[in-house]
């Protein structure tokens, strides 16, 4: 518990941290497969067999079940349906371990999405989305890669407000550019 309250405390100390983006828009996005959960079920995720059927929207957050992270986990889930009229597929990936994610897929991401584990952190060091005041978390950082697999929007920023909307925002473009 005193974990925990430190961890909460420490990237609640970080939230005012400036904005940045990891890896580049334009940059080819490393292509990765993990092991993920969505509704309790666990199945193996493949970036590229997701861009088949559309753009992807992968975010990085720290830890399932922490303040911030239930409240971004609540906002995907919720905007879910919008994400689906883009034709685009949600993921979320952590350091946590898969048994962790199973209950966070199903009590804060609502069922709605999957959620991976990146429990070497291999994907999180590829995507630049390392906490640098903590590496051992993920940094919140959200990405848009276009059916092509180029990155064509990244942000980051501890505070969980924004993704869902920054991330409709340029899916909405990337649509209207016919992509």
């Amino acid at each position: 518990m005193i974990r925990r309250i430190l961890v909460t405390l420490a990237l609640a100390a970080l939230a005012s941290a400036p904005v940045f983006a990891a890896l580049s828009n334009g940059t080819k996005a490393p292509d990765f497969t993990l092991q993920a959960t969505q509704g309790g079920t666990v199945f193996s995720f493949h970036l590229a067999d997701a861009l088949k059927q559309g753009p992807v929207v992968l975010y990085f957050y720290p830890a399932a079940f922490t303040p911030g992270c239930t409240i971004e986990a609540h906002d995907f889930a919720d905007a879910i349906d919008q994400y689906k009229a883009l034709h685009a597929t949600v993921i979320g990936v952590s350091h946590d371990p898969l048994d962790k994610l199973q209950k966070f897929s199903v009590s804060e991401c609502r069922s709605k999405f999957p959620v991976a584990a990146d429990t070497d952190q291999t994907v999180e060091k590829a995507y630049d989305a390392i906490l640098a005041a903590a590496p051992q978390y993920a940094n919140r950082t959200s990405y848009v890669i276009a059916q092509d697999g180029t990155i064509v929007y990244s942000y980051t920023s501890l505070k969980p407000d924004q993704h869902v909307a920054n991330t409709l925002a340029a899916l909405k473009t990337l649509e209207n550019k016919g992509q």
